[in-house]
């Protein structure tokens, strides 16, 4: 598809912009929100939609702006079809080039590709885990790389002296019981902030998670939060 524009306003924090390669996401999160709040339907949402002139269009919109760009805010900049069309990788060099800072959130360890590219820029990473288990991480994000190959992400990423984050989100219930081990994976890639996240419920997903039974968890966020400050993680809430 092309787009018009490539870049929209941004309410979310630390971010000006808002730059999203795709449309639609392949790893099927269960407990997605996007498709309720761009008004997709959830089987047409797993089909990602490059934007294949957003370099382009990016280019010519960066003179007239400043601020911080956000990559990633409605879908991963990082799904499998990146490997082949490097959409977010062109877009990456174009920002880089016109010296733009970047705020870019994903669950993919397909970054790694690009981690010579973001050590050269002013920019903040977010990778999002949500447990530590193989079998939960299949049933709800069944697209999404494995857990473990997440948290070697961030270690590589911390490694290479880039500003990253770990953002724990949603904290379901599949974590009750496993809260000490998980911030201990988490504390293990040498991450010093988490940035956690509730369960941001809306009908179709509830829905969802509600058959699966799956749902947000009060006690396990207390507890990683617990946890990880006894870890020397810094705990921050999002969107608050």
């Amino acid at each position: 598809m092309e787009c018009r524009r490539a870049l929209s306003p941004s309410k979310l924090p630390d971010m000006d912009y808002a730059l999203n390669p795709y449309s639609g996401c392949a790893h099927g999160c269960v407990y997605c929100y996007a498709p309720e709040v761009t008004h997709a339907e959830w089987g047409g949402w797993r089909i990602p939609k490059a934007k294949m002139n957003i370099a382009r269009r990016l280019a010519l919109e960066l003179p007239n702006i400043e601020g911080v760009i956000g990559i990633g805010t409605v879908t991963d900049p990082y799904q499998p079809v990146e490997s082949e069309l490097e959409l977010t990788l062109q877009c990456l060099k174009v920002l880089k080039d016109r010296g733009f800072r970047i705020h870019m959130h994903t669950k993919s360890d397909l970054i790694l590709r690009d981690i010579g590219l973001l050590s050269e820029m002013d920019g903040t990473i977010g990778i999002t885990v949500t447990g530590i288990e193989e079998r939960e991480s299949k049933m709800t994000e069944p697209g999404a790389p494995m857990p473990s190959r997440r948290l070697e992400a961030i270690r590589e990423l911390v490694d290479a002296g880039i500003d990253v984050y770990a953002l724990v989100g949603p904290v379901l219930n599949h974590l009750e019981g496993r809260e000490d081990a998980f911030v201990d994976a988490v504390a293990d890639t040498g991450v010093k902030l988490i940035y956690m996240d509730s369960l941001n419920s809306r009908p179709l997903l509830s829905e969802r998670l509600a058959r699966m039974r799956f749902r947000g968890s009060p006690s396990a966020e207390r507890r990683i939060n617990e946890s990880a400050e006894a870890a020397g993680i810094e705990v921050r809430p999002v969107f608050r």
